[in-house]
């Protein structure tokens, strides 16, 4: 691995998508060991996304007939409203600042309703809803794993990896389709025979941009969120961050592995 620090060029290059592989994977390991930073990235990815959404219907009009240069002239000294090419140009414009300030203003911003955040809402209140249930917390039981990963990919519409924890002592007790504000999510949630239970939800993102790993937190409920390919995942647990973290950096080499 390069020994380079990981700098601001780096950061834009991740969100731009114009790292090479072996810089990308550098950049990802930086943001997993600096969570704040991490944090900031995942919310300028969301701002970014927001503002394409917003200004596509604009930005992806065809050229109109006013760039024909005989009209131009014979319009030259005719007074109309702004062309719709220069509200073309004016949305890529304000997206391109939109972007640069929300970098430069990214210790100010508050957090977006998209991406990362909203994943990590939308997880902890699944736990909430599951994970106390003593009679079924799961729809279908590990013991129909390939039953569940086949209705979990039918449901969402694309496969969603069921990690293996066994090795960190966590069985998989099995999982179930939920709802959210985004559409279904895949539910997959894992017990230490202890008592201590741990969900994953997974969905696809509105965006195919990777979000690094991202922490979050609702009382003594903890969780890490992530997007890798267009998909989006979150681990919450009623367990400390430093013994999360190696879990959710287990499920998600697993989840790499296999697409």
């Amino acid at each position: 691995m390069s020994s380079r620090p990981i700098t601001e060029d780096d950061l834009n290059g991740l969100l731009d998508r114009t790292l090479d592989p072996a810089r990308h994977a550098e950049v990802i390991a930086y943001l997993d060991a600096h969570p704040d930073v991490a944090q900031r990235i995942a919310l300028h990815s969301e701002q970014a996304d927001m503002l394409r959404a917003a200004f596509a219907p604009v930005i992806d009009e065809p050229v109109p007939t006013e760039l024909d240069l005989s009209r131009m002239i014979e319009a030259r000294h005719r007074p109309r409203r702004a062309p719709r090419w220069a509200m073309a140009a004016a949305a890529v414009l304000l997206l391109s600042v939109g972007a640069a300030g929300g970098w430069s203003l990214r210790g100010m911003t508050p957090p977006t309703s998209e991406g990362a955040q909203a994943l990590a809402r939308e997880a902890a209140a699944s736990y909430a809803t599951y994970a106390p249930d003593q009679v079924r917390p799961v729809e279908i039981r590990a013991s129909d794993r390939d039953v569940l990963a086949a209705w979990t990919t039918k449901r969402i519409g694309r496969p969603i990896g069921i990690p293996d924890l066994t090795a960190a002592g966590y069985r998989l007790m099995g999982g179930r389709v939920v709802p959210t504000e985004h559409g279904p999510a895949a539910l997959f949630m894992y017990d230490d025979d202890r008592g201590t239970r741990l969900v994953m939800l997974a969905r696809p993102m509105r965006s195919e941009r990777d979000v690094p790993m991202v922490p979050h937190a609702d009382g003594d409920l903890n969780g890490l969120a992530w997007a890798d390919r267009g998909l989006g995942y979150s681990l919450v647990g009623a367990i400390a961050p430093d013994r999360l973290h190696p879990l959710a950096d287990e499920m998600r080499r697993q989840i790499r592995s296999e697409a």
